[in-house]
């Protein structure tokens, strides 16, 4: 991999576990300084913090939230960070490509001040309605248009900022990642001695994840095809989940929250892996252990990941959608064992945080080459 040549500071609103493993990894090719400054989230947010980082300087700063997240008027400041860039000084600024966290514009004026280069990291930018969405589309244009470069989590969100006028030299796709590439050889699944399947669902049970479609659609299924339903996690939503089962689906394991190697014998006893509705980096989880993967539609990152050869993409909060996919994953399990493989296969080459950090260094590279400022 590559060597950052420069300090790097990434700012983010919340700081999730899950992002441990690519801060650390960037920051092994970050010999000049890595650091990063975040927030806590909001409690019904449901996320989980990180605690520490190995290699990497970490900064906590404090939020200030006027609503929550999914709020057209949601704004954020973030109290320090002017301060951490202050003390920090990075050459390059990396932030959350949101124009509704009102201290990044400070912060990006003071770092292209001092010299440095400022990239936007972030979803995307779909169409805005309602309530203010012309001010909102005006505001993000102007906001995105401050920074030197993009860096999108997928390619439907670097399509989406080209199309608001970014050059396309200035956009870069990291797909978003959680795991860096799998150290074991795929997993090998003999054929099921029983013609029951066992699906697999893991991840926070609440209202965002529809738990409940999966469920429904498990026990839409014929007989004769009707899998075991293997569901990992808790959460505010599990009580009404093991309601539903058992009125319709009395063939549903709810296990709890799993880690480590109760959670790895999970996968591996598993035929096929389902996320039914939005968020879920636990796919990529599953498909290191050569699971074919059954995802719903959402910001775009999951488009980059499942396509026809290891799995099925269906619209959200499809029930119709999510029954056929799974009677097709269901009817030939030859078939799935191969789409298993290749889900595997683009885990270790294609979506890992190695390849992930190296699009960052690549981003970082390139800017400082197209603004002629360091």
């Amino acid at each position: 991999m590559s060597e950052l040549s420069i300090r790097l500071g990434i700012q983010q609103r919340v700081l999730p576990d899950y992002r441990a493993v690519f801060f650390e990894t960037l920051g092994q090719h970050a010999p000049r300084g890595l650091a990063v400054f975040g927030g806590k989230p909001l409690p019904q947010e449901g996320i989980k913090p990180l605690s520490e980082l190995r290699g990497v300087q970490l900064f906590w700063g404090k939020n200030f939230h006027l609503y929550n997240p999914n709020h057209p008027l949601f704004l954020c400041w973030q109290k320090d960070l002017s301060s951490w860039l202050n003390c920090w000084r990075p050459q390059a600024l990396i932030v959350e490509a949101n124009p509704r966290l009102l201290s990044n514009r400070k912060a990006i004026q003071k770092v292209h001040k001092r010299g440095g280069i400022v990239l936007g990291w972030g979803l995307g930018a779909p169409v805005l309605e309602g309530a203010f969405s012309q001010l909102r589309r005006r505001e993000r244009l102007a906001y995105l248009n401050n920074l030197d470069g993009i860096i999108a989590y997928s390619q439907r969100g670097a399509d989406q900022y080209c199309g608001l006028g970014i050059p396309k030299e200035r956009v870069f796709v990291a797909v978003n990642a959680a795991l860096p590439k799998p150290s074991a050889p795929p997993y090998h699944r003999p054929l099921p001695v029983t013609n029951q399947f066992q699906v697999l669902f893991v991840g926070r049970l609440q209202q965002r994840k529809r738990v409940d479609l999966l469920i429904r659609a498990c026990a839409a299924l014929p007989k004769e095809m009707k899998p075991l339903l293997m569901i990992v996690g808790d959460g505010p939503a599990r009580q009404d989940l093991e309601r539903i089962a058992l009125e319709i689906f009395p063939s549903t394991l709810f296990l709890g929250d799993q880690r480590g190697e109760a959670l790895d014998q999970t996968f591996k006893q598993a035929d096929l892996f389902v996320l039914p509705g939005s968020g879920g980096l636990a796919v990529q989880q599953a498909m290191a252990y050569a699971l074919p993967v059954i995802v719903a539609e959402g910001d775009g990152t999951q488009e980059d990941l499942v396509n026809s050869k290891n799995g099925w993409v269906i619209p959200s909060d499809d029930l119709n959608a999510l029954q056929n996919a799974l009677h097709q994953a269901l009817s030939d399990i030859r078939r799935l064992r191969q789409m298993g493989l290749e889900s595997y296969r683009i885990v270790a080459e294609e979506v890992n945080v190695e390849n992930m950090a190296e699009t960052f260094i690549a981003a970082i590279e390139k800017i400082k080459i197209l603004t002629g400022i360091i």
